[in-house]
């Protein structure tokens, strides 16, 4: 398959005080979604003599980060759980974050996801973009097969 559209996007958080929407239909600004991995999988060292080690790093961990525009309601609900989740260690970091591409038959899964934190307001002329960002205890993806 050669195109790709965000139209096939399908994206939502489920967790204390949320379940919600956050692919397409959500005002999701053009810059998107982002999934980074919070570290290397390999560390390599190299010995004195010249030898090498590789270790495998456990760690699935990472940062989502999904960028609304300013007037979408999507800000508004994250901002309700944002605040209901801090009000107890209880509720926090638990969210499912899961992200589809239906039509390349791609899936990530985010879980024990946590907000890393309020994101910044800005009021500019044209009308800023609200980024969101979450840490994910385990982060596991399946790329497009088709």
């Amino acid at each position: 398959m050669t195109a790709y559209s965000f139209l096939n996007i399908v994206a939502a958080i489920a967790g204390p005080g949320i379940a919600l929407n956050l692919g397409a239909g959500a005002a999701v600004a053009e810059e998107g979604i982002s999934i980074a991995p919070s570290e290397d999988k390999n560390s390599m060292v190299i010995g004195a003599d010249g030898a090498g080690q590789h270790t495998l790093i456990a760690s699935n961990g990472g940062l989502l980060t999904m960028r609304f525009l300013k007037t979408s309601p999507t800000n508004g609900f994250l901002q309700l759980a944002y605040d209901f989740q801090a009000a107890s260690s209880a509720l926090w970091g638990q969210n499912l974050i899961t992200i589809a591409d239906t039509a390349r038959l791609e899936l990530t899964t985010c879980q024990s996801c946590a907000f890393k934190k309020k994101p910044e307001l800005v009021y500019d002329k044209a009308g800023p973009m609200i980024e969101w960002t979450f840490d994910s205890l385990a982060i596991n993806s399946v790329l497009g097969i088709k």
